[in-house]
């Protein structure tokens, strides 16, 4: 038995908004993780299984690591199919928004979802949700979008309906949002879960090779270059620095995905207590940083980068050059010292 966190009158509003809804839509943020499409395909599994009529909506493609989930193949990505997407969000009765706090977060997706006369209902972890959805169940306490995803499946009394395909997206995120349960997971909820999960029948160990550790081998030289040739580290801030530019990713044939868990890797020295990789995309810098301990890299996210996330576990956006972008990360480090563990 888990405890109940999610307000009834959030639960109350969301049945009454099922019984009435046939044509559902469930959206999530721009490249989306493990958590988002976890959480996504898992909550359309179930909705599937109790006679709606279901369409997983991500603003791009679904990452190759992640295509191995039940029902990956079928999401429709807002890049590539644009007018179909946004009709189906038109004529949905319902729409889900999962694992973002904001419609900006969908990116080019945006109007069209903002267009939708249909009730929204958000599900997210993340920290100062905005108010566009008739329902709202934030918890940034929560480990992931998928663990509160589950929770509602519980409150709406549809446990029953999660069958292995539901479990397996469910637990993917789970996993993938923690790092393998190697941060944001010391709730001990989080671990009956998983119980109730391998009691559906997931293989546990074979998510996590598919999802955590499969590489092409051009990824595994892009993330040996990464360690071998561009980590930069900060003595005097125990931080350590990877950017990658957009000529590194073309020379490695570089595919979404995979660079998955490299800011991870510099956490396994012992001086360094927080990490910070930087990935130039067309349009932008991928600002994504974990950390160690109590050290807060949301709030160097939010204040730096005007991004957010967890204590752990952030990350954000930068409209700019690299150089511009790195000189902004070394100006303000010094901010920061004083969450840094005394010597």
């Amino acid at each position: 038995m888990i405890s109940r966190i999610i307000d009834e009158r959030q639960i109350d509003r969301l049945r009454k908004l099922l019984e009435g809804s046939d044509r559902i839509v469930i959206t999530c943020h721009l490249t989306p993780d493990g958590d988002a499409i976890g959480s996504s395909l898992g909550l359309a599994h179930v909705l599937g299984a109790i006679g709606k009529r279901v369409t997983v909506i991500a603003p791009d493609a679904v990452p190759k690591h992640l295509r191995f989930l039940p029902g990956a193949r079928d999401a429709i990505a807002f890049s590539s199919y644009e007018e179909y997407a946004a009709k189906l969000l038109r004529t949905a009765d319902l729409v889900f928004c999962l694992d973002y706090n904001e419609p900006k977060r969908v990116d080019r997706m945006e109007r069209a979802l903002m267009d939708s006369k249909a009730p929204k209902v958000l599900i997210d972890h993340h920290l100062n949700p905005a108010d566009f959805t008739e329902v709202k169940i934030s918890h940034p306490e929560a480990s992931s979008t998928s663990m509160l995803v589950f929770r509602v499946i519980c409150r709406l009394e549809l446990f029953d309906k999660i069958d292995r395909a539901a479990a397996e997206c469910i637990y993917c995120g789970m996993m993938t949002d923690t790092g393998n349960f190697s941060y944001n997971s010391n709730e001990p909820d989080l671990y009956t879960v998983i119980a109730e999960l391998l009691r559906k029948g997931i293989d546990k160990d074979a998510i996590y090779a598919r999802a955590m550790n499969t590489k092409s081998l051009s990824a595994m030289r892009l993330n040996g270059y990464a360690i071998g040739e561009k980590l930069e580290l900060f003595p005097e801030h125990s931080c350590a620095l990877i950017c990658l530019e957009a000529a590194d990713l073309q020379r490695f044939g570089y595919e979404k995905g995979d660079t998955e868990g490299l800011v991870n890797q510099p956490l396994a020295l012992p001086e360094v207590q927080w990490s910070v990789y930087l990935r130039e995309d067309p349009e932008q810098i991928k600002v994504s940083m974990r950390s160690k301990g109590n050290f807060p890299v949301n709030r160097v996210c939010k204040e730096q980068f005007g991004g957010g996330g967890h204590l752990n576990a952030a990350g954000g956006e930068f409209k700019g050059s690299m150089e511009e972008c790195v000189n902004i990360l070394k100006a303000s480090m010094t901010l920061y010292d004083e969450f840094l563990p005394k010597k």
